[in-house]
């Protein structure tokens, strides 16, 4: 006989553990299933650990360059093996939080490979057991994998996924890093600053192409300062082991392809949303490219059978799945949620420099037709980046000239991915340029460039 719930969620990433709490803190009796660990990618596999590196290498980065803080550090090195068991056990630590978090809100947790079988009811493969599970409602949190080239599939050895760059067995010497979103540039900046020699192939004019025109540009020379060879307007015509490294065709803007030889390979080139063979077919669940076609509260087509997070499509963030996730749940239970506003999601890149942005670009607002203001504010004005020796980037603002409604928001530089929420809250809030004025930024903080960086878009700016 099934064991019967009000919701059961498929897979515990950060989509669908964060629905679990919040079905649970709603009264209703919730299971979720999960084939690996709990938290999903982000939390073992993606976010939490890459972070974690990042840590490591801006601290060792920071080591190699003491003399600029009167400071003497000498013979620094790294031992690679504590450097990525540290990076696990920060993972390993937040996992056995989220399975804490899931007994204090009394989620059933079912560990297996989860098939939808037909509205309302779950089938969960346990090795040669199989659980029957049977719900009203069914959300589907499955998330992604990252996408492999369709001629060098990865090997784990010398062609990597994001999966095994976490977890190397020895350091690159000379890296190519294949892709510059988010994901290729943090690996880039994380071997860059523990002295591979890295090269990033990028087919498009740019790197970070989701970005303002001006943050990709800003990123493209610091990159380029630091060492990193980057490759924009540039193909991979092929990519194969060869002897101890692996041997890629490059095709440059001049339609040459040149061969050449790399220690290893991280392919960073997208995801593939996990929604085969669970099922979805068979319902007629509506897909768009793999991933599954949603209103603004996760509902799908078919009655009953909901989703959130990386399977719906872009964009394909942690935290973007969470609100999925309270939006879907809230609705189920009888609630009234607003529908998400993708406008609304930060997008961060922990990189040296940092990225963050929120809204549109300033080329996308001219392509909307608006009149546009637009302020930027140096952090060499600011007198806490001087201090802290950060003194690179720039904030910029995008506000519509006939409302003073905030469009976008866009960032390089220092911890610019914990500054950027100030400007979520103030869109979330349909905050106008009067509102930021008139607001009091602490003295010295790094927040202050966010106020000018306003009071430039209407010619007040004080420092710069």
């Amino acid at each position: 006989m099934a064991d019967t719930y009000d919701l059961v969620i498929l897979g515990s990433g950060p989509g669908g553990y964060v629905a679990a709490i919040r079905a649970s803190q709603l009264g209703l009796k919730v299971a979720i299933v999960e084939r690996e660990r709990l938290g999903g990618i982000c939390l073992n596999w993606g976010c939490i650990p890459t972070k974690a590196l990042l840590r490591t290498s801006e601290i060792y980065h920071y080591m190699q360059n003491a003399e600029s803080y009167g400071l003497k550090a000498d013979n620094v090195g790294f031992d690679l093996a504590k450097v990525v068991d540290r990076s696990r056990k920060v993972a390993g630590q937040l996992n056995a939080g989220v399975k804490g978090l899931m007994k204090k809100n009394k989620v059933t947790v079912v560990e297996g490979v989860g098939t939808v079988t037909a509205k309302g009811k779950l089938s969960v493969k346990q090795g040669d057991k199989t659980v029957e599970l049977e719900a009203k409602n069914i959300i589907v949190a499955t998330g992604a994998r990252a996408r492999d080239l369709s001629f060098a599939k990865a090997d784990g050895k010398v062609i990597w996924t994001y999966r095994h760059a976490m977890v190397p067995t020895e350091m690159p010497t000379k890296l190519l890093v294949i892709g510059s979103g988010a994901i290729g540039v943090e690996f880039a900046s994380f071997y860059n600053d523990m002295g591979a020699d890295v090269t990033i192939v990028e087919m498009l004019p740019r790197i970070l192409p989701v970005e303002d025109e001006e943050v990709s540009a800003f990123m493209d020379k610091a990159l380029t300062k630091q060492g990193i060879k980057l490759l924009t307007g540039t193909g991979l015509e092929g990519l194969a082991p060869s002897g101890n490294g692996v041997t890629a065709k490059i095709k440059h803007k001049d339609g040459k392809v040149v061969e050449e030889t790399f220690s290893h390979a991280i392919v960073a080139i997208g995801i593939v949303p996990n929604t085969e063979n669970i099922g979805l077919e068979a319902l007629g669940v509506e897909t768009d490219r793999g991933h599954i076609k949603t209103d603004g509260y996760g509902r799908t087509n078919v009655d009953g059978i909901w989703a959130i997070g990386d399977v719906t499509g872009a964009p394909w963030l942690a935290h973007k799945a969470s609100h999925e996730g309270i939006i879907a749940v809230e609705k189920i239970a009888g609630g009234s949620p607003h529908q998400m506003d993708k406008a609304n999601i930060p997008g961060c890149t922990y990189s040296r420099p940092q990225v963050a942005s929120v809204g549109m670009t300033e080329a996308k607002a001219k392509e909307a037709g608006y009149e546009l203001k637009v302020g930027k504010f140096p952090f060499i004005g600011n007198g806490k980046a001087i201090a802290l020796g950060e003194a690179e980037g720039f904030v910029k603002t995008v506000f519509d000239a006939k409302t003073g409604e905030l469009l976008g928001a866009h960032m390089v530089g220092a911890e610019v991915t914990e500054l950027i929420q100030g400007y979520v809250v103030a869109r979330q809030l349909e905050t106008t340029e009067a509102e930021l004025m008139e607001t009091v930024f602490a003295h010295p903080t790094l927040s202050e460039m966010m106020h000018e960086s306003v009071l430039g878009a209407y010619g007040r700016s004080i420092h710069y």
